[in-house]
């Protein structure tokens, strides 16, 4: 029988950790509206798991369920990833500052720096799409140069997030590093096994690729502010 400690269910373990977290985020935030905001970004972040085909095995190829990623280069375990990290990262800031949401006026959307609303929304899916189809680089580099791109082009939008934007991508990535932490202390030399080192930098932090560190970083700076930002809503730090 097969156990739990084997290679194939690292990813499964891993992601069902990360879910986990969630549950237990979720359950200690104090505000409707930000579960509401936590559940919603993460049932969008989830469909990020579509996108499973596109680092696989260009940046890693990990054992899953059925075969799957191998076969396919679809998973199971991105969806569940994918939906955990969404929430995570949306909400960390309420954590340290306490905040609500109220909508922007109809008038305050005709300001010039929002001209650009959709545009700046869309930045990271169409550089993304632009350099994976037009250059050689490392999908996970594109990733990560374009949700950089990306949260440059929100706080042009809306500089009143730029402080969540920042704090959230501290967070986030410290969240993130002692999460990676407990892949490497169940299944040692995981790492070296399933990511493509030799098509990376090669550089390890903690047993970390660097790469890692740089996606949770650029993801929690942009992502932080996507409810705020797709939804019209501000973010007002109550005393």
């Amino acid at each position: 029988m097969n156990s739990i400690h084997e290679p194939q269910f690292a990813w499964l373990l891993w992601s069902l950790i990360l879910i986990a977290i969630w549950v237990v985020m979720y359950i200690l935030l104090k505000s409707k509206e930000s579960k509401k905001e936590m559940l919603l970004v993460s049932l969008w972040t989830a469909l990020f798991g579509l996108t499973e085909p596109f680092f696989v095995p260009a940046y890693w190829s990990p054992p899953s369920l059925f075969d799957l990623a191998h076969r396919t280069g679809f998973d199971v375990e991105s969806f569940i990833f994918s939906f955990g990290i969404g929430g995570i990262a949306v909400v960390v800031y309420e954590y340290i500052k306490r905040v609500s949401h109220r909508h922007i006026e109809t008038h305050e959307r005709h300001l010039p720096r929002h001209r650009y609303h959709l545009l700046s929304i869309l930045s990271a899916p169409i550089i993304f799409s632009a350099l994976f189809f037009t250059t050689s680089l490392n999908p996970m580099y594109s990733a990560i140069i374009a949700m950089i791109a990306g949260g440059i082009a929100t706080w042009y939008c809306r500089p009143d997030l730029k402080k969540k934007m920042l704090v959230s991508a501290f967070i986030f990535l410290g969240i993130y590093f002692f999460y990676f932490l407990t892949l490497i202390a169940l299944y040692p030399g995981y790492v070296e096994q399933v990511w493509n080192l030799k098509a990376l930098s090669g550089i390890l932090i903690a047993g970390i690729p660097i790469e890692e560190l740089l996606f949770a970083a650029s993801f929690g700076f942009i992502w932080s502010s996507v409810y705020e930002h797709v939804a019209w809503r501000k973010v007002r730090q109550l005393t």
